[in-house]
């Protein structure tokens, strides 16, 4: 969820320019970013460019920015514009991080920062179809030059599929329903199609209790499905220890529990010896090769939080690579 900021009344987007990076000082306090040895950041997630602009300010020498969004990457080459052969930009997955960064004759980085999730711009984007406070097209791409949309797989999927979908990656109590309301209403089209649809397709008393918008966890859940971003996680994090050299960080920013509990888990295995027993071999033994900065996550300070309401549910956690 890359350079967060708070909408102003009215829902009109701020500038791109305008959006503020969450955790920003913790960040940087984070990647030691005005450290002599820290000389190469890669930003897997780049949107508009707040957090590696501020890295580069604090004493980063060269970065690689990527992202899957071009959009993004075209705003965040706008804004560093003025950083000249330090910035490099790669429009890809953050999985492809390392060929990118061999690409450039890197060795390895010194720091990486993954931001994960949507951004405010994507989500402040009326032709995204990402909110459903606009009337869009079912889209929901990253990359909006491949893949398939939230559309596609809304008409095309099993009712099973759809309940799994909802339930696996939103977390939708009331999935079942959702998905036989969708399969009776096919073909969806639009977001405030689907988003009426959710909200009726609901028992009156969950809306009335609800403390979110009823099409929240269907939205959620269709964006991960579409742009494959647990998946995405998962592979990421041995790719970026792969990447780094050792003594080098790692910082993930993570806004929901589906996110944080995997890079939770990672990290937990990534830092931790296994030393088989005598007589049991058919343990694998292995080295940690990180060590956590803190086991629990760090949240975004109070003031933060009145500041951008959207940085409330961040969570920060970072690993070190070991020798």
């Amino acid at each position: 969820m890359t350079s967060q900021s708070a909408l102003p009344e009215g829902g009109q987007a701020t500038s791109p320019l305008q959006h503020i990076p969450v955790m920003l000082a913790e960040v940087l306090e984070a990647l030691s970013a005005d450290a002599p040895e820290v000389r190469r950041l890669v930003d897997g997630t780049a949107g508009a460019g707040g957090h590696s602009q501020a890295l580069l300010d604090a004493g980063i020498s060269e970065a690689l920015l990527c992202d899957l969004d071009a959009q993004a990457l075209a705003i965040a080459r706008a804004r560093l514009a003025g950083y000249g052969e330090r910035v490099n930009f790669f429009h890809g997955s953050y999985i492809n991080m390392g060929q990118a960064a061999r690409a450039l004759g890197w060795a390895a980085a010194d720091a990486i920062l993954l931001d994960l999730g949507l951004s405010s711009l994507q989500l402040d984007d009326r032709r995204r179809g990402f909110a459903f406070r606009f009337d869009a097209p079912l889209d929901m791409r990253f990359d909006t030059a491949s893949g398939t949309t939230a559309a596609d797989v809304l008409n095309s999927s099993p009712e099973a599929a759809l309940a799994q979908l909802f339930y696996r990656y939103g977390e939708e109590k009331y999935a079942r329903r959702i998905a036989c309301a969708i399969i009776h209403a096919r073909p969806l089209e639009s977001t405030s199609q689907l988003a009426r649809l959710v909200a009726d397709a609901l028992p009156a008393a969950a809306r009335r209790k609800a403390k979110i918008h009823p099409a929240t966890k269907v939205f959620q859940a269709l964006r991960i499905a579409v742009n494959g971003e647990l998946q995405a996680v998962e592979a990421v994090i041995p790719i970026a220890i792969d990447l780094l050299r050792p003594g080098g960080r790692l910082a993930v920013l993570s806004y929901h529990s589906l996110e944080d509990r995997i890079v939770k888990r990672r990290f937990r295995e990534l830092a931790t010896t296994v030393v088989a027993p005598p007589g049991m071999a058919s343990i694998k033994e292995r080295r940690a090769r990180v060590r956590r900065l803190w086991r629990k996550p760090l949240p975004p300070s109070s003031a933060e939080i009145a500041a951008n309401p959207r940085a409330r549910s961040a969570k920060l956690r970072v690993v070190e690579k070991l020798e």
